[in-house]
């Protein structure tokens, strides 16, 4: 019942943009907080960014810090990473996560890749 649908990923040059989209159901969107992570080959998985339940506070792995921008619709229960200035070290499957106290869901992960 509960799905997180990661969708906006693809191939993109150096310096170019992408916005990644995560389409809740089959929870109450609005009262989790989101979170995009990426796993890139061979790495961990890491946190890149972090939103409260209303939108009201974000926070961001250093190395993305200036780049990208996280955001939720909470009307289309849906949260959004908008990246810019997309580096090849960008490259990875990028997943959301919504979570509440003990709770969390996460989605399937859609790849991103950035190469010339």
């Amino acid at each position: 019942q509960v799905q997180l649908v990661e969708s906006g990923g693809g191939l993109v040059q150096p310096g170019g943009s992408l916005r990644l989209s995560c389409a809740a159901s089959g929870f109450t969107f609005s009262i989790f907080a989101m979170r995009w992570y990426r796993q890139a080959p061979g790495k961990e998985r890491e946190l890149v960014a972090h939103i409260t339940s209303a939108g009201g506070s974000t926070n961001y792995a250093d190395s993305v810090k200036g780049r990208f921008t996280i955001s939720r619709d909470n009307a289309k229960k849906t949260v959004y990473l908008q990246m810019n200035s997309l580096k090849p070290e960008d490259t990875a499957v990028y997943y959301c996560k919504a979570q509440r106290v003990v709770v969390n869901y996460w989605g399937q992960g859609t790849q991103v890749t950035v190469s010339s």
